[in-house]
């Protein structure tokens, strides 16, 4: 039996299509999951979503940065998972991660981090992740608090949004940090189960 690197035991990680312009349309209708994710974007037209996804489902990981789409065993889109400022010289990188809201507390979003970060530490090499996380979303501090990221620093009144000034948080996690809690992480579904 081939085992599938990306298949988790409730979710599995594949390349974006070029038929997920919907996905992504319809998620950008939940105004307050976009701002906790990023910001309330304006509207995207159809023509500029099957661009976007046309041209996300083209890419090979150039720079070793990436988009996954999030499914769960039913074969639903659930999320997004995105790594960014690769870095191979320090080898440090970035990561956002996005879960629609009928899909919070599932577990998806912890399943699909463990299984980037394994992948990034134990078969590229990078040694540390950061994530920025806005101080409004409670959830997503816990989640990563209960994957074993570390608060490292707080960037003050850096996101305004709705009609507030925000602080950016600082979390970050090391290969050896994560090993430590995490053996197997893309099979280990038992911890943090209502994770976000």
């Amino acid at each position: 039996m081939t085992l599938n690197f990306w298949q988790g035991t409730n979710i599995r990680l594949r390349a974006v299509e070029q038929e997920d312009w919907k996905v992504f349309q319809a998620w950008n209708l939940d105004s307050e999951s976009a701002r906790s994710s990023y910001f309330i974007p304006f509207p995207q037209s159809a023509a500029d979503l099957q661009r976007m996804s046309n041209n996300a489902a083209l890419e090979r990981g150039e720079n070793e940065a990436f988009r996954w789409m999030i499914e769960n065993n039913e074969g639903e889109a659930v999320g997004t998972l995105n790594t960014f400022d690769t870095w191979r010289r320090s080898g440090t990188f970035r990561y956002g991660i996005a879960v629609r809201r009928e899909y919070w507390g599932k577990g998806y979003a912890g399943e699909a981090i463990r299984i980037v970060l394994s992948y990034y530490f134990d078969e590229l090499g990078y040694q540390k992740c950061t994530v920025g996380i806005y101080s409004f979303n409670t959830q997503s501090i816990r989640l990563h608090e209960k994957l074993g990221f570390k608060l490292e620093g707080r960037e003050r009144r850096m996101v305004y949004t709705g009609g507030k000034y925000f602080d950016n948080l600082i979390f970050g996690i090391t290969a050896e940090e994560f090993r430590a809690l995490w053996k197997n992480p893309a099979a280990d579904s038992t911890r943090g189960e209502n994770e976000g």
